[in-house]
């Protein structure tokens, strides 16, 4: 089977994580990843995971580890004589150049995107940033917190009043973000191949997080106002709600049209006479009710446990799933049957499971090829391939351009 970017060169300037998850997966499809880090490596690479809530010490660093594999990792001190010299020459031979630098830097080390496509016309080069290149704040650095989750819209339209808006868990934005950049990169190759000119991809966190709340996103453009906000105990329809059962659980309904749906709801809560009353008849009648409907839904789900409820759903072809905990979902057969976990060999850690690809290609290569790379660990191999002798790269080393 054939990878389907193999023979395309990706040079990443980047750290932390959505532009190198993007990278990342473009080494799953078998692209040939070259990671350019300062000499004490990817800002990423030292998060401390108890940071993120997890009182577990860990073998490796396996958030850095995911959006990181099958690269290849050289060091490059930017700030260095040379530095910035070697790097475009890298670039000269890339098919892709990726990088999340704020705008001053790229400047200042002679990144920017015309200064890498005068030496490389064809190449697709890539910026990732907070909130763009143009524009007040065009210098102002983003994270997914702030870029994607709350300058976008989604934090406060999450909000459930008096309750504070809700944060994320770290990288969703980022993730979201990375598979944005894929498909952007892949578009500019294929038009590169049919015009012969490279191509300039501006991806955003803030405009990413616009996109996936598009729905909401229009009604404010056409209304001018706000997303509504609602209190889960009365939600503009009682059948796409989150309820909590027995044993502690919460299951979430969703049956965005309900009518279809409305009379096996109530058989399969074990109340059908509520199909036949006139007071919830309707959508727009359960709409005007939804405070006591949603009581008494809830009141319902409160006596058995989700095993129970899990049964009884499924049986009446109602619309449902489990608020699955990350370590249910890692053994959930169907997770499993579809081949969404992969297992990688690590040289000193041993084998360990992580996410697959997120896509399926039939007939294609795609998946991990190895684990995260060490901080310069292909340094030398990758100057070699350059054209670089050993006399000019000792000269490079003793003015510590690899740190």
């Amino acid at each position: 089977m054939a990878a389907p970017l193999e023979g395309i060169t990706v040079v990443e300037v980047a750290n932390w994580l959505a532009a190198p998850s993007a990278a990342a997966l473009m080494a799953d499809l078998g692209a040939n990843v070259i990671k350019v880090e300062p000499p004490g490596g990817d800002t990423w690479r030292h998060v401390n995971l108890r940071a993120m809530g997890y009182q577990h010490d860990f073998a490796l660093n396996y958030a850095f580890e995911v959006d990181n594999r099958g690269k290849r990792s050289i060091t490059v001190d930017l700030d260095r004589e040379g530095g910035p010299a070697l790097v475009r020459r890298l670039a000269e031979g890339a098919d892709v150049f990726i990088t999340n630098l704020t705008k001053p830097r790229r400047e200042r080390f002679g990144l920017s995107d015309a200064a890498v496509r005068e030496r490389n016309p064809r190449v697709v080069y890539t910026s990732l940033t907070g909130y763009g290149t143009r524009g007040p704040d065009a210098e102002r650095a983003g994270f997914d917190y702030s870029a994607f989750w709350a300058r976008s819209g989604i934090m406060a339209s999450l909000e459930q009043p008096p309750a504070p808006p809700p944060l994320n868990r770290g990288g969703q934005g980022d993730h979201t973000t990375s598979l944005n950049l894929l498909a952007a990169v892949l578009a500019a190759l294929r038009l590169r191949d049919r015009t012969g000119e490279g191509q300039y991809v501006e991806v955003t966190l803030q405009a990413t997080g616009m996109w996936t709340i598009a729905a909401d996103f229009s009604a404010a453009l056409a209304s001018g106002l706000a997303t509504p906000r609602h209190d889960r105990t009365q939600p503009p329809n009682p059948i796409w709600n989150s309820y909590v059962t027995a044993d502690r659980r919460w299951l979430l309904l969703v049956m965005p049209q309900p009518d279809p749906y409305w009379e096996p709801f109530c058989r399969a809560i074990g109340e059908p006479e509520l199909a036949a009353d006139e007071r919830y008849d309707s959508l727009l009648k359960r709409v005007e009710r939804s405070k006591e409907l949603t009581t008494r839904i809830a009141a319902r789900f409160a006596q058995h446990d989700l095993a129970y409820w899990a049964r009884t759903l499924d049986a009446h072809r109602l619309i449902w799933a489990p608020a699955a905990e990350l370590n249910e979902v890692a053994s959930d057969p169907q997770v499993r049957a579809m081949g969404w976990i992969a297992r990688i060999e690590h040289p000193t850690a041993g084998p360990y499971e992580t996410l697959a690809t997120p896509f399926q290609i039939r007939g294609a290569e795609i998946g991990p090829r190895g684990p995260a790379p060490a901080i310069g660990e292909h340094t030398h191999d990758v100057l070699r391939e350059l054209g670089l002798g050993d006399h000019e790269i000792a000269t490079l080393a003793e003015h510590g351009v690899f740190g």
